[in-house]
């Protein structure tokens, strides 16, 4: 293969990782919207969580999928930045890659609708599953504070090594370790009190890099 063939190929991986990254980003913006508009606020008593679900099925369902291919389109995302950064700083470059894709894994894992739907059925066949249901989802919680902990500090390695490429330039890395620390700390303050909603914290700080990672991206790729 030419050195131009292989420059050619480089760059529709940025490109590609790029958009993807971006079209990522833009799904986690409007599922946040569509949450806001569509499904009302989570219900004060227990077993408003199972006996409200039907109303709210496909308001779910349609979350769930923005949200899973939101998910779905930050791995390419985070693969073309490990083809950017492998030949400036390898060790960065392939571990801060994996564990941001483990931490998109987790979040994945983290959707809880399919489960979810089987006890709303159960229920309303008069079973007492609301205690139940919260045990379902308190497990899915769990993945997704997973998630919420490990991409933050694929984030910040993934930043460390920028330093090193100058395509990237250090403001850029710079921000990234910046909001990479935030998104931990923000996961750490919320498994202390899964109560509190600081975990959003970490959700603002993951949608911004990839804002940043995925515009970047795809100007390299020009």
């Amino acid at each position: 293969m030419s050195g131009s063939q292989m420059l050619d190929q480089k760059k529709s991986v940025l490109r590609w990782g790029g958009l993807a990254g971006l079209l990522g980003a833009f799904l986690f913006l409007l599922v946040m919207v569509f949450v806001i508009v569509f499904i009302p606020p989570d219900p004060t008593e227990l077993s408003g969580w199972v006996t409200r679900f039907p109303s709210i099925q496909g308001g779910r369902v349609v979350e769930n999928i923005i949200y899973l291919l939101a998910l779905l389109l930050e791995i390419p995302l985070f693969l073309a930045l490990y083809r950017s950064l492998r030949k400036t700083h390898l060790a960065s470059a392939l571990f801060g890659s994996t564990l941001a894709i483990v931490g998109l894994v987790a979040m994945v894992v983290s959707t809880p609708h399919v489960a979810h739907a089987t006890l709303s059925r159960l229920f309303h066949a008069q079973a007492t599953v609301a205690i139940l249901w919260q045990a379902v989802r308190g497990i899915f919680d769990a993945m997704l504070y997973v998630g919420f902990f490990v991409i933050p500090v694929g984030l910040i390695i993934l930043g460390k090594g920028m330093f090193a490429s100058p395509s990237l330039g250090k403001v850029v890395s710079g921000v990234i370790i910046a909001v990479g620390l935030i998104g931990l700390t923000a996961a750490i303050l919320e498994m202390i009190d899964p109560a509190s909603v600081t975990g959003v914290g970490s959700y603002f700080a993951c949608l911004i890099s990839y804002l940043m990672m995925g515009l970047k991206l795809y100007k390299m790729s020009k």
